[in-house]
């Protein structure tokens, strides 16, 4: 079942998000490749690369190892039985509810003054709670679903920059927090994993492997930890300003063991064609935005794997606030691999 109308996979803030880019990205996949059956998007993020792959080809693969964005996958892509009018009922009784009669509760605790004006928190958590105390009635396709169209329907409203490290420190205006359903499918053509890219490439092969790995120092697992938390909801106890759960899945292409991560990674894929994104903020002023991997270093290892061409685009970068910097431009690397 397909609905219309509904939020669509790249509505969402996200560092790094290519939703402004993709268009052109697979137009250069397609002038670059030939005889396509299968597509990898192995550091998936938002999803917004998979997102048109799945209509051009005939198997993609996803994967991330943050527990938000695999729910996510799940919800819009992954195949399961689902009833469209038990879904909406449900969204429109959440919609109807009346934040003031509500008690005080972990998400609320937690969150509220911070990331999201109290009454909204308090909201948010009372539906989370309810989804999670009726999740025997839901499938799993539904579960995922409705857990997805909270994310999707918060993150507009959110006291952020867009990402979960820190809030926004002034007042925060009131906000009526109202669901939106996402335009969720049930895709026979997509596999979907939450596994170390690393050590996934190691047991799959796909015509064209497409690698956005993170290249800075932002842990992607600290920047949206409220979603990673919202969704396994096992309750942790949070710390710091932030309100932050002990570290988890903390990814090696955000250190100085990054080239090597990624060397290892190359390496090991099973493809004809390697697709890789990078955009040029090597010598960002912001320690944070700073690449891991250098231009020079993505080059030489795609280069012993076949020829490589690099293409370019001028781009607006993601900014919290301490990057300046002109002529920013998103690389796209294509390696055709050499065949052995």
């Amino acid at each position: 079942m397909e609905n219309t109308q509904n939020i669509s996979i790249g509505k969402r803030r996200y560092i790094g998000c290519k939703s402004k880019l993709a268009d052109w990205i697979m137009q250069i996949i397609e002038t670059e490749t030939n005889n396509i059956h299968s597509f990898c998007d192995i550091f998936a993020g938002t999803a917004v690369i998979s997102d048109l792959a799945i209509r051009k080809y005939e198997k993609v693969i996803i994967n991330d190892f943050l527990y938000s964005n695999n729910l996510i996958y799940k919800a819009f892509y992954g195949i399961g039985k689902i009833d469209d009018k038990k879904v909406r009922k449900y969204i429109n009784a959440y919609n109807l509810i009346d934040s003031n009669k509500l008690d005080e509760n972990y998400f609320s605790v937690n969150y509220g003054g911070k990331f999201f004006d109290n009454q909204t928190a308090k909201k948010i958590g009372y539906i989370r709670d309810s989804i999670e105390a009726d999740k025997d009635s839901f499938t799993e396709k539904e579960y995922c679903v409705l857990i997805a169209s909270l994310i999707y329907s918060i993150d507009k409203i959110s006291n952020t920059l867009g990402h979960y490290e820190a809030y926004i420190k002034k007042d925060i205006k009131p906000h009526i927090l109202t669901l939106n359903l996402i335009d969720y499918k049930s895709c026979k053509n997509v596999e979907i994993y939450q596994e170390d890219s690393n050590q996934l490439v190691k047991k799959i092969a796909a015509d064209v492997f497409y690698i956005d790995p993170p290249y800075n120092s932002r842990q992607y697992s600290r920047f949206y930890h409220l979603y990673e938390n919202l969704v396994k909801w096992d309750k942790p106890i949070l710390s710091g300003e932030a309100m932050k759960p002990a570290e988890e899945n903390m990814s090696e292409y955000c250190s100085s063991r990054a080239a090597k991560a990624f060397d290892d990674l190359i390496s090991h894929l099973n493809t004809r064609y390697i697709v890789v994104s990078y955009n040029n903020t090597y010598h960002s002023r912001s320690s944070s935005s700073r690449n891991k991997i250098t231009l020079e270093e993505i080059n030489a290892i795609l280069s012993k794997r076949g020829k490589t061409t690099m293409f370019e685009h001028s781009h607006q970068f993601f900014n919290a606030g301490k990057t300046n910097f002109n002529n920013h431009k998103e690389l796209l690397f294509i390696t055709k691999v050499n065949e052995e």
